[in-house]
Formats: structure tokens, sequence, C-alpha cells
């Protein structure tokens, strides 16, 4: 079944102005510009409900390679074809794997941080703020790896830097959205980036999709990981 709906399947719809929305899972009343065609309003913290699973995984982790530790987590029944969980995931995998290949930080501390930033990412900010959560993400990545704040010099720069390679590749490959399509390329700008500024050198294994099917909206061949239709 392609997941739209997390109630009905149905399609969702975007609206231009933010509108008061009762969730159908907790009740909780709040503004958004996201339902289903029939109504049904899933708020970000149901959406992500178990996304403190990935913290176990992580730190049982050995691979230095992102994006396999990004597909593990997608792969957890907690995560959806897409969401705001993907703002945690993409910069979690990163830590991890930077940890694995050597970088200089303590990890469980690392991941808490990761997800207390990317959870103030609500889904639909790459349509709403022209800055997808995936590079957002990795620029948190940066930012908890060099231990960047707002008062910092080089290191506010790389951070800020680094969102602005992953925005740029998403952007070039164009939309709608795809949160899986948008965690590999972000991840793989971060790779490059890492590896260039920071002298962490982490696995690249190019990924093929196994996703289209569950994704109203892929691009196909436009998409560079699209590895043809299912059987």
């Amino acid at each position: 079944m392609k997941e739209e709906c997390l109630i009905c399947q149905a399609p969702l719809e975007y609206l231009t102005q933010d509108e008061p929305m009762t969730c159908a899972i907790c009740g909780k009343t709040e503004p958004s510009k996201t339902r289903c065609v029939k109504g049904h309003y899933v708020c970000s913290d149901c959406h992500t409900q178990g996304l403190d699973t990935i913290f176990g995984l992580c730190l049982r982790a050995t691979s230095r390679d992102p994006i396999a530790i990004l597909k593990q987590m997608m792969d957890l029944p907690f995560c959806h074809m897409h969401g705001p969980e993907h703002h945690t995931m993409i910069g979690a995998a990163l830590l991890t794997a930077a940890k694995n290949a050597g970088a200089d930080l303590d990890l469980a501390t690392a991941l808490k941080e990761m997800h207390a930033r990317g959870k103030q990412v609500p889904g639909g900010a790459c349509g709403f703020w022209g800055a997808c959560g995936a590079g957002v993400s990795t620029g948190m990545f940066v930012s908890i790896l060099t231990g960047s704040t707002p008062l910092a010099g080089e290191l506010w720069g790389l951070s800020n830097r680094m969102t602005a390679k992953s925005l740029e590749t998403l952007g070039l490959v164009g939309g709608p959205r795809c949160c899986k399509r948008n965690g590999y390329l972000a991840i793989q700008a971060a790779i490059d980036f890492a590896e260039e500024h920071l002298g962490i050198v982490m696995d690249r294994v190019p990924p093929e999709c196994t996703h289209q099917k569950q994704n109203n909206q892929c691009i196909k061949e436009r998409c560079p990981f699209f590895g043809g239709e299912p059987k």
C-alpha cells in the first residue's frame, strides 16, 4: 500500500496557510498546513513515536557507512516513507559513522543532542521553508561534531556551508519531496564535506532505492538511486 495518511492512507494535501488541526491519535490541537484529503491530521510527536529506538542501533553500529546505518533505521517499524523522523535520523547516522571513522566525540551525548535539535524541524520544511530537513540535519551534524554555537567563528561558517552544500545538491535534483532520496543525497554531500574540511573519512556506498512502491511521488529515472520498478 502506498503510504500517505497514517490513519486512512488517503492522499495528503498541503495548505498555503496554517489552520487549527486536531491530531487523530493524541487529540492535541495545533496550527498546521498538512492534512489528508479526508481531514485527518497527525502531529509530529505522534508521527515520530519510536524515534528514540535509533539510539541503541547507533551505539551498537560499527559501520563507517552512514547510508548503511540510515537504511537500518529506515527498516525499523516506526519509520514511514516520509516524515520528520528523517530530520533526526540523517544527522544521527552521520554522527555514528563519523565516530566509527575515528571522530573524537561522545556518541551517546551527541545522539541525544541530535534528537533534540532534529525534532525542532517540522515536516514539510522542504516545501514551506525552502530548506529541506535532510540538509538542515547535515548542518546540525557538523555543528554538534565541532561544538559550534551562534558565537563561533570558523565553525559557525562550516555548519552553514554544510547545510548550503546539501541544499544545493537536493535542489539540483528537484522535487517533489522524497525523504529517502533527500536523505541519501544529503549524506553523500556530508561525506565529501567531512573529508575535505574535517579530515573524517567515512565509507561511501551508493544505495539503490527499494522504496519506490511506497512513494506516490517517485520521480523514477530522475532520481540517482532509482533502480527500476521492483518485481
